[in-house]
């Protein structure tokens, strides 16, 4: 295949799990584009550059470049510094990510762009699907829920996939990664019980995000593991998998712990709809902590 008909693809945030995951996934598929902040990258094409004080030249390098799609993956992960700090928060995911859609409808590219569970409050007791009312509690969610509403009004084509906690055989799968460190130590690990997710498999997400360009899609889709379980018996799969003791596990309410920002009870998602579409399953939280041992 000639140079000229692959795919040019933008991913915003190398230094991501998502972004330094996936540019292994494509870097054989697509001519592959990156930005990176503070962790230096050395793959081809490359770029430093602070999305925050540099916006412009994000912007520039997208007229530049001009790429058929931009992976979006910059966020502020740490939902109770959102809730702190209410300006950076909405500058980052409303007034950048707005900034970075207009450029990308003035030269025809397609955003993709992670958004997260918080949108929704965790009242229901059945994991949400893309046509549940959103109401997040969070300044986070309600930073995230107004870049999808951007990201939808701007262009037809653009796609957005909610998802939750992202684990993996990487270091930077942040639960994954605290709970393994603190089994190794022999330290004990609280874990909520009465906070539920639908924990993904980040190679599982890489693959549905390269499924996804082969085919014309557009608007939000869920794209989570299948097994909705609380923090707490996450750690505890954590543990049997990699044999440890699973007795430093220990049960904790969220409210024992000073959590500035409002978390929802019930975060599990449901990815039916997407899964269907690109005839995939994403691992059942077994399925996936096997891969991740086999991996690392």
């Amino acid at each position: 295949m000639e140079k000229m008909n692959i795919p040019k693809v933008l991913i915003i945030g190398e230094n991501s799990l998502v972004g330094s995951t996936l540019s292994n996934y494509a870097k054989n598929t697509f001519d592959l584009y990156h930005t990176y902040h503070n962790i230096t990258i050395n793959n081809k094409n490359s770029i430093q550059i602070d999305i925050v004080k540099e916006t412009h030249k994000i912007l520039d390098l997208i007229k530049k470049i001009k790429p058929d799609l931009v992976i979006h993956t910059v966020a502020y992960a740490n939902v109770d510094f959102c809730e702190k700090n209410n300006y950076d928060a909405n500058f980052l995911h409303v007034s950048v990510t707005e900034k970075i859609a207009q450029t990308c409808a003035l030269i025809g590219a397609k955003i993709l762009y992670f958004s997260t569970d918080a949108v929704f409050d965790g009242k229901q007791n059945e994991k949400y699907v893309e046509s549940d009312i959103s109401h997040p509690l969070s300044y986070y969610g309600k930073t995230k829920l107004a870049a999808e509403k951007i990201l939808m009004d701007t262009s037809k084509n653009n796609i957005v996939f909610r998802t939750t906690v992202i684990y993996g055989p990487y270091s930077r799968s942040r639960f994954t990664s605290w709970v393994l460190d603190n089994l190794k130590q022999n330290k004990t690990v609280p874990a909520f019980t009465d906070q539920f997710n639908t924990p993904t498999l980040i190679d599982d997400l890489c693959k549905v995000i390269l499924n996804t360009l082969n085919l014309d899609l557009s608007g939000i889709y869920h794209a989570a593991g299948k097994t909705c379980l609380s923090r707490y018996d996450f750690a505890l799969k954590i543990a049997k998998t990699f044999d440890y003791d699973e007795a430093l596990i220990i049960p904790t309410l969220s409210s024992a712990v000073n959590q500035i920002a409002p978390r929802p009870k019930n975060g599990c998602l449901d990815s039916t709809r997407l899964e269907k579409i690109l005839n995939f399953d994403f691992s059942s939280i077994d399925s996936g902590l096997d891969f991740m041992k086999k991996s690392l």
